[in-house]
């Protein structure tokens, strides 16, 4: 009955998250998918796939207190979404201690930049893109100098956010942000695997094996006692 109820605890997670734990000769690696629009403080049209932030945030925090998981696997295809909720997810996986890894699949755009970047090493498939661009709004805003200041605050959190997380200089993620030509009627720029890992956005180019193989040696790692003083 024990391990029925624990079946059914983990479909249900699977079904909710877009979430797993899976068992290696290493350790626990718990997967985690940050898929569709990421959802803020207002709630998205229910023909809109999204990742709800009040579900991942003790997610991860309880990933991070578990002494039965071992290591983090993000998975990431996402069109972007809330700015702070998206900020929020990434400033929690930033701060984690147990060894994380990301891999953007598809799309890492906007805000999914900041998420991609939070973890110890990011990775990307080749085929798959990142979209750099000025912060916006949608929506009424109200025109007043104390918006765009509070558009150039969020804005420079973000800069601020993924040059301290990745090998991105400020001065090269800027002039990708505010590349005109780059995106068809708008402002910034696309950028797919090889380039992102040029550019020092991400570590490294990678497949779903491979991100897997990286996470498991960074837990053998975390695990090996310290080397002793002379």
């Amino acid at each position: 009955m024990a391990e029925q109820t624990t079946q059914g605890s983990e479909q249900n997670e699977l079904k909710d998250f877009g979430a797993t734990s899976m068992k290696t000769a290493d350790g626990v690696i718990y997967t985690l998918a940050i898929i569709g629009q990421i959802e803020g403080h207002q709630v998205a049209p229910e023909n809109v796939k999204t990742t709800k932030y009040e579900h991942v945030l003790p997610l991860l925090a309880g990933i991070e207190q578990s002494e039965e998981i071992d290591g983090l696997l993000l998975l990431l295809n996402t069109v972007g979404g809330d700015i702070e909720a998206g900020l929020a997810i990434a400033e929690l996986i930033s701060g984690m201690r147990k060894p994380t890894v990301s891999l953007v699949l598809g799309g890492g755009h906007s805000i999914g930049v900041p998420l991609a970047v939070s973890t110890k090493r990011s990775l990307i498939v080749p085929t798959a893109c990142m979209t750099i661009h000025p912060v916006r709004m949608s929506g009424m805003v109200v025109g007043a100098p104390q918006t765009f200041a509070y558009f150039q605050r969020i804005q420079e959190s973000i800069v601020d956010f993924v040059t301290r997380n990745s090998r991105i200089s400020r001065r090269a993620f800027l002039r990708y942000m505010m590349a005109t030509g780059r995106i068809a009627t708008d402002v910034g720029t696309l950028i797919y695997g090889k380039e992102a890992v040029a550019c020092g956005l991400m570590d490294g180019l990678s497949d779903l094996g491979g991100a897997i193989s990286i996470l498991r040696e960074m837990i053998r790692s975390s695990k090996r006692p310290p080397a002793e003083g002379c």
